[in-house]
């Protein structure tokens, strides 16, 4: 079968490889009807997250109908149409017990420290083979599909397996009222979806900030404030346009690969930076020592109002260890973050879509076949106009 297969830091690959098959009495296998191409997928193709295996198969957003169950499967059977939830759980441990599925103490490998696991990632997380492929393995089947019903189309649950519950659970973590104001760094499709995820939590205003035309665009569309940081300084117009006061919730859905003000990815200008003698660098908290921290998390934490709350589901490293925590104690405030549980958030969205309360296709801008991933890869690694979200169709 085809999938896109992860080679090297820059070298990914639409290859030949075996089919999966039941390797446990839980599995399943899923032939792929959608798969996606996310943002997180290109943090491991440029090597900002580190330790992908050569040879893992990509990808962790999946649409797809049942082939093949495992005898201790009993909710399921072949033939039934499902979401893929993008990270892994056992169901019975005690934090899949408490909803927090992210943090299943049985899935990875690699024991109860080894943290979140998720398909088509890096060594750490499991090395699971991913879902932009022809079929797939899914371990846990039980607990790790959702079977979707005729009213909601592929192109709407391609959505519901990572970037919309991943959103919502952003807008959860930020704790978002009726009535407060909330800032969303990153207008991609998760910051899209954060977006709506806090308008769906009554929120009373929303900013976009973000300096691609074409995703303003899509944040103005759905009722959010725009603002371009290239053209003005986030911080002081966040404040200037609420008194003065800073917004009550921040959402930083960028993660490492967040743009300095310089227009470099951190990655690069710490690169630069590192090679200009300390006495000659400017007097810039981005210049000192250290990896640049990501300016989207600088600039979520200095546009907070006094003891606002600060979400981060933008994707960082384990180690990154750069964050401004004195500007966020000496201001009492709140920061949650963390992969999201997808499973605790999938059937409540599910049942969103069916009912036609919200509406997320718009944000679903690029539909591409297999044979051509490769250069869709490449036009959403670049950002182009009308790039926002990529599904791909094995």
């Amino acid at each position: 079968m085809k999938a896109v297969v992860f080679h090297d830091i820059g070298d990914i690959r639409l290859d030949d490889v075996a089919e999966p098959s039941l390797q446990e009495s839980t599995d399943a296998i899923v032939r792929i009807t959608t798969s996606a191409i996310c943002g997180t997928d290109l943090h491991f193709i440029r090597g900002t997250v580190p330790g992908m295996r050569p040879g893992t198969i990509l990808g962790h957003e999946a649409v797809g109908v049942i082939e093949e169950v495992g005898q201790n499967v009993r909710n399921f059977r072949p033939g039934d149409r499902v979401v893929i939830p993008s990270t892994i759980a056992c169901g019975y441990c005690s934090y899949c017990r408490s909803g927090y599925y992210a943090q299943c103490d049985n899935i990875n490998p690699h024991g109860k420290q080894g943290g979140t696991s998720f398909y088509g990632g890096p060594e750490p997380t499991g090395a699971f083979d991913g879902l932009q492929a022809e079929k797939a393995r899914i371990p846990f089947a039980a607990v790790n599909l959702f079977k979707l019903p005729d009213e909601v189309t592929d192109d709407q649950a391609i959505l519901l397996s990572d970037i919309f519950p991943t959103a919502y659970f952003g807008a959860e973590l930020a704790d978002i009222k009726p009535g407060h104001s909330v800032a969303v760094f990153g207008c991609g499709p998760v910051g899209i979806f954060a977006i709506i995820s806090a308008q769906m939590m009554d929120a009373g205003r929303v900013f976009a900030i973000d300096d691609r035309p074409d995703r303003l665009d899509a944040a103005r569309d759905q009722g959010a404030e725009i603002v371009n940081f290239s053209e003005e300084n986030p911080v002081d117009k966040i404040r200037e346009l609420t008194g003065g006061i800073g917004v009550d919730c921040a959402i930083d859905a960028v993660g490492v690969d967040a743009e300095c003000p310089h227009g470099q990815s951190a990655e690069d200008f710490t690169r630069e930076r590192d090679q200009v003698a300390p006495e000659q660098r400017p007097q810039d908290d981005l210049w000192k020592p250290g990896r640049a921290p990501s300016q989207s998390l600088r600039w979520a934490t200095e546009a907070l109002a006094k003891a606002g709350t600060l979400s981060i589901i933008g994707v960082y490293p384990p180690t990154d260890t750069t964050f401004p925590i004195g500007l966020a104690m000496n201001r009492n405030l709140t920061v949650r973050m963390g992969n999201c549980n997808h499973r605790k958030y999938i059937p409540r969205l599910i049942e969103y879509v069916k009912s036609g309360s919200v509406d997320i296709t718009q944000v679903l801008k690029q539909e591409e076949p297999m044979h051509a991933v490769l250069d869709a890869y490449g036009e959403f690694d670049t950002r182009q106009p009308g790039w926002l979200k990529v599904s791909v169709k094995p």
